[in-house]
């Protein structure tokens, strides 16, 4: 992924997401009591592989640390914030103290033990990858046991239509 070159088009966010939550579906047939939002995404500009591992590595995360919460809730959302676009996969699970954010996005850095939860301590830092090569940002928030949310913002690409509620441009 670090060597493959970034190549952008426009995106269909909700398409996306809707595609990777159903690979996640089949890939844990057996998963219930799961409560999943998704609301509508404005399109984005950037490359529909790269983004789709963005948000595979997102969403398994929250169905994994969401894992025993009945029902597990991930929402799945964007919003407006200072101009820009900022998509973002929230869950209520277990959560994490912010004094180890500055960890969340480190090779094998882990902020909850391999007998808790299953990993590498990849994923994250995969993300931060990819959104960094598009350009963007890329943070966590959570407090134990109240859940996390990972969010990112891309920047706009030419000519790309301002979805209803949303501005495309940066300030």
């Amino acid at each position: 992924m670090g060597r493959q070159p970034v190549v952008k088009s426009l995106v269909d966010m909700t398409q996306l997401v809707r595609a990777v939550v159903e690979e996640l579906a089949l890939a844990s047939p057996t998963r219930d009591r799961l409560d999943l939002r998704v609301g509508d995404l404005p399109p984005a500009f950037g490359d529909p592989g790269m983004l789709r591992e963005v948000l595979a590595n997102l969403l398994s995360k929250a169905l994994k640390y969401s894992r025993g919460r009945t029902p597990a809730v991930v929402e799945i959302g964007a919003r407006s914030e200072d101009g820009e676009i900022v998509y973002f996969v929230k869950d209520n699970g277990v959560g994490f103290d912010m004094q180890y954010a500055h960890k969340l996005f480190g090779v094998f850095e882990r902020l909850h033990s391999a007998e808790e939860f299953e990993g590498t301590g990849v994923g994250l830092a995969l993300v931060k990858r990819i959104i960094d090569r598009h350009g963007g940002c890329v943070w966590g928030e959570g407090r134990p046991g109240a859940g996390a949310t990972f969010a990112f913002t891309l920047p706009p690409g030419a000519g790309l239509p301002a979805a209803p509620g949303y501005s495309s441009s940066r300030t």
